[in-house]
């Protein structure tokens, strides 16, 4: 059973992670909204307590619920537990939408190659707005050149567990793309004491964490007599449920074999 046996006008949704910040966002906007019912829930033990009110299987883990349930799965979680539920449907063939940030490189690939059994979406901003930067930065990079000098900040409340956050590193990386430049190779994350003049050669991705900041992303281009900023304000985590709503309903039909990602979901 997978989730390409569902239609538009009604997506089941299991939730992994149900219980958190995110996964109460996702929740809250599918009971209340149409065009999405719950289908399952997933949470460990100590925090599933009131989620068998919702009237759906609950478990703590995907696997032992992917058998009984049909829907496309939604995850934001901990780069372990995504690459978890990534495993569970590559086995039983149901689409998976992945929002964690904080994937480490061989994460990727391994996610990466676990598409090829079954379909997955992942990216690490599902903000529409932080996408179509994404589109538009490259060109604004180009056009500039290289006289003027790129620099990221982000800033997001004091619970993120991961620095520089996964949206601020994929800017980076769309960025330094533009300039034909390897993101590791001129990235830089911190500055303290005498460290000379700043190299050409480089972009600045600075993380700020503090309070109950939602999440800001600001490039700035800096040139002589100049400076351009481009900000992306989240006034709140809906904006990234209602996105992973969008990915999920996309994903419907989809076949196996390459990761899928916001991008593609926008082009349709």
């Amino acid at each position: 059973m997978n989730a390409q046996d569902t239609t538009p006008d009604n997506v089941p949704i299991i939730i992994v992670g149900a219980a958190g910040r995110m996964g109460s966002t996702i929740r809250g906007l599918v009971t209340a909204g149409e065009g999405f019912s719950l289908a399952g829930l997933v949470d460990r033990p100590e925090f599933r307590a009131g989620l068998e009110t919702f009237g759906v299987p609950v478990a703590d883990r995907l696997d032992a619920l992917l058998p009984k349930v049909q829907g496309v799965v939604v995850d934001f979680t901990a780069p372990e537990v995504s690459l978890a539920s990534a495993r569970a449907v590559a086995a039983t063939g149901h689409s998976l939408v992945v929002g964690t940030t904080g994937l480490s490189p061989e994460q990727r690939e391994e996610l990466a190659a676990l598409a090829k059994r079954a379909p997955i979406f992942w990216s690490s901003n599902m903000s529409v707005g932080v996408n179509v930067l994404l589109k538009m930065l490259p060109a604004l990079a180009r056009t500039l050149g290289d006289a003027y000098d790129i620099e990221i900040v982000e800033i997001h409340h004091g619970r993120k567990k991961d620095s520089p956050s996964g949206t601020a590193l994929t800017l980076g990386e769309c960025l330094a793309g533009a300039r034909e430049w390897n993101l590791p190779d001129v990235r830089c994350s911190g500055r303290n004491g005498i460290i000379g003049e700043r190299p050409k050669l480089q972009i600045g991705v600075q993380a700020v964490r503090g309070g109950d900041v939602t999440g800001i992303h600001t490039v700035y281009f800096l040139g002589p007599g100049e400076r351009i900023e481009v900000s992306h304000h989240a006034h709140s985590r809906e904006n990234f449920a209602q996105g992973a709503l969008r990915a999920a309903r996309w994903m419907c039909g989809r076949a196996p074999g390459r990761l899928h990602s916001m991008q593609d979901c926008l082009e349709g």
